[in-house]
């Protein structure tokens, strides 16, 4: 077999590209993104979304539109079929610009509106506003040598993005979550967890902090966790968590009780959604 050793971007056509894509996160490498999320309900059309370069190189980042689909442990799975009850919010999204470049510590507004159609059915819909970064190019001449020249040479570029979920609502529509199936996990030089499910009803999303107390017996309360930004999208109607504790020193957790609330994001005037106890044994 002749040498075929050279790097993939001097000439034999391969690219690959390793594609990381953590969800559900405002900050993913150097971006920076503000709001998290976007919903779009009532007279709202328009939402300015600030996004940042909080690194020390000049980024690139191409923005689309996906499709994902939430599973009852909270990961999100691109959609390549749709289900019954999914509806989508991309056809009646717009969005610019497309692209952007930014210099370190620069930022920039992507704006996006959205036209809802006239006899769309009442519901929510919802899609994913992705920003996908772009390698940089290396100038030619600056490529290493491969060392190995007996077989074919392959570079992995990784390729990094942030998505955050647009949601669009038409309709009065209302939602409701209870908390159900409480159960302690301890094992020896591990935090306990606590798993639990978020049982979603209605006709929206829900999306909330999730607290827990530690109640001594005498009356004493401690929070032993805390999680921000839970969300139980649509259609789904159950989410399963699990979520370390944090117990302080001197705390013990084989008796008392533990008290889990399930709250909606808003900090001015926040919704309880369910509250519910576990007694330690």
């Amino acid at each position: 077999m002749k040498n075929v050793s050279k790097e993939i971007k001097a000439g034999l056509g391969f690219f690959i590209l390793l594609l990381l894509c953590p969800l559900f996160a405002s900050a993913q490498g150097d971006l920076l993104i503000t709001p998290h999320r976007v919903v779009l309900e009532g007279n709202k059309q328009i939402e300015e979304i600030v996004v940042a370069n909080i690194g020390q190189d000049t980024a690139f980042y191409s923005i689309s539109l996906i499709e994902y689909r939430m599973t009852e442990d909270g990961n999100l799975q691109e959609i390549t079929e749709p289900m019954q009850g999914e509806k989508f919010a991309s056809p009646m999204l717009r969005f610019f610009p497309r692209s952007i470049e930014l210099a370190p510590n620069e930022s920039q507004v992507v704006r996006i509106q959205v036209r809802r159609r006239p006899g769309l059915e009442e519901g929510e819909y919802r899609s994913h506003l992705y920003f996908r970064a772009i390698p940089k190019e290396e100038p030619q001449g600056n490529e290493t040598a491969a060392t190995d020249t007996t077989g074919i040479g392959i570079r992995l570029i990784p390729i990094y993005g942030i998505s955050i979920p647009v949601i669009v609502r038409i309709g009065n529509l209302s939602a409701s979550c209870t908390i159900g199936e409480l159960a302690l996990e301890q094992k020896e030089k591990e935090s306990p967890v606590l798993k639990l499910v978020l049982n979603r009803q209605g006709t929206k999303s829900v999306y909330g902090d999730l607290t827990v107390d530690y109640v001594s017996p005498t009356g004493e309360r401690i929070n032993v966790g805390k999680v921000r930004g839970i969300a139980v999208y649509t259609p789904n109607t159950v989410r399963r968590f699990s979520m370390p504790l944090t117990v302080p020193e001197g705390v013990n957790l084989n008796n008392g009780k533990l008290v889990v609330r399930f709250t909606d994001a808003n900090e001015a005037k926040p919704l309880v959604y369910d509250e519910k106890e576990l007694q330690l044994p």
